[in-house]
Formats: C-alpha cells, sequence, structure tokens
C-alpha cells in the first residue's frame, strides 16, 4: 500500500511533566497515523525538562512517531529524534551545527517566502507555515494554505502546514504539503485526542482522494 501523501504532525501546548500529558499524548498517538510529535515545554529546571522528555520518549517513538523539541540541548541529552526551530536566524543555524547529519532540524515562524527559501538552502528537513509562535491569533488558514502551496509546488524539501482548527485540515492536505499539523484543536476536544486525530485522519483520506481523483482527470 502507497504511503499517504499527507501525514499528521502533532504540536502539544507547554508541558510541565510526563504524567501530566502522557493519557493525552498516547490517547492522540492511538488515534490515527502520526508522523512527528513536537513537545514544547513548559518553563522549569533543566533537570526537570529532561525528566518530563525522558518520561514520554519511548511513549512517542515506540508508536513509529518522530519526536522533537525546541532546545538542541535537550534533544541531544533525552534521545529525542530532533529540534523544531523558530526562524531561520541563528537558532536555527545552531540547530544544524548541532543536530546534522543524525537528527532532524524543522523550521517555522518563517516571517517571510525569502526566509523560507533560505531556510530549505541552509539545510532544512522540513519547514512549517502557519504557525506564528502557534499563537491562537495566528493567520489565517487560506494565508496558510497559500504559503504551502507555492512551497509544495515548486521546492522539495517538504513543508507542514499548522492548522488552528480540525475543518481546516482537508483545505490544507490540499495544498500537496506533506504534513498538516494540529495542536489545541487535538488537545482541547471535548471528545479527546484520540475522536480528534480520527477526524484528522479521515480530513487528510479525503483530501488524499481528491487529488487522486485529480490526477486521474488529467
Amino acid at each position: 500500500m502507497p504511503d499517504p501523501r499527507t501525514r499528521l504532525f502533532l504540536v502539544t501546548a507547554p508541558v510541565a511533566s510526563a504524567a501530566e500529558a502522557r493519557p493525552a499524548i498516547a490517547a492522540a498517538l492511538a488515534g490515527g497515523d502520526v508522523a512527528c510529535l513536537l513537545l514544547r515545554l513548559a518553563p522549569a529546571a533543566e533537570r526537570d525538562r529532561k525528566d518530563a522528555v525522558k518520561g514520554l520518549a519511548a511513549a512517542v517513538q515506540d508508536a513509529g512517531t518522530a519526536l522533537l523539541l525546541e532546545d538542541p540541548r535537550l534533544v541531544a541529552h533525552t534521545g529525542a529524534d530532533g529540534v523544531h526551530a523558530a526562524g531561520a536566524d541563528e537558532p536555527f543555524a545552531a540547530a544544524l551545527d548541532a543536530m546534522k547529519p543524525d537528527r532532524i532540524v524543522g523550521v517555522g515562524t518563517l516571517a517571510s517566502r525569502d526566509d523560507a527559501m533560505r531556510a530549505g538552502e541552509a539545510g532544512a528537513d522540513y519547514l512549517m507555515f502557519g504557525d506564528a509562535g502557534f499563537a491562537a491569533d495566528g493567520p489565517s488558514v487560506e494565508e496558510v494554505a497559500d504559503a504551502a502551496g507555492w512551497w509544495a509546488g515548486i521546492f522539495n524539501v517538504p513543508c507542514v502546514a499548522f492548522a488552528r482548527a480540525l475543518a481546516d485540515v482537508e483545505m490544507l492536505a490540499l495544498t500537496g504539503a506533506e504534513f498538516v499539523a494540529l495542536g489545541d484543536a487535538v488537545w482541547d476536544d471535548p471528545r479527546g485526542p484520540g475522536a480528534a486525530v480520527a477526524e484528522a485522519e479521515a480530513a487528510l483520506a479525503r483530501a488524499e482522494a481528491l487529488l487522486a481523483a485529480e490526477e486521474a482527470e488529467a
């Protein structure tokens, strides 16, 4: 069976402890195919942050999901799979130096298309559009779709389109983005994270069927 065109990429709210986050993360990963999980950490002592990552790493990685962090130092000390950098500037360059070639380095919070192209040329493993620091009042789904469609139509480096609502997943998958990311839309769903992931998976499947039908007619 061929791999899906677009896979899910989950972004947590800032996590204070493994015990606090484990049930929701386990439910989400059981809900469908999740390619990557960006584990964001609440401010705390470095030891506590390491303990939080180590307490969740096995559950995430054993599910076949890549575990990403925002701090390259923690990646090196916890066995995580890579780092997500904010912005195509010095922290991103430092992450490339520290992580490559053995680990993943992705980048988001891109201010312009020029920044995106520079990040791709520098060696990013993926670019994320629409995250804007994962704030609730980020760019509209139309803006995210425009950026992801532009990138996916020209460049080979994979891109991630960040969706603020489950209703946006299908539209963003239709851009050709390799990943659609979800944050609070999963964790705050009253049905639970597993149901939210299952709904997102169904939206990705619909988008894939539509794209396949368009290709068959071309």
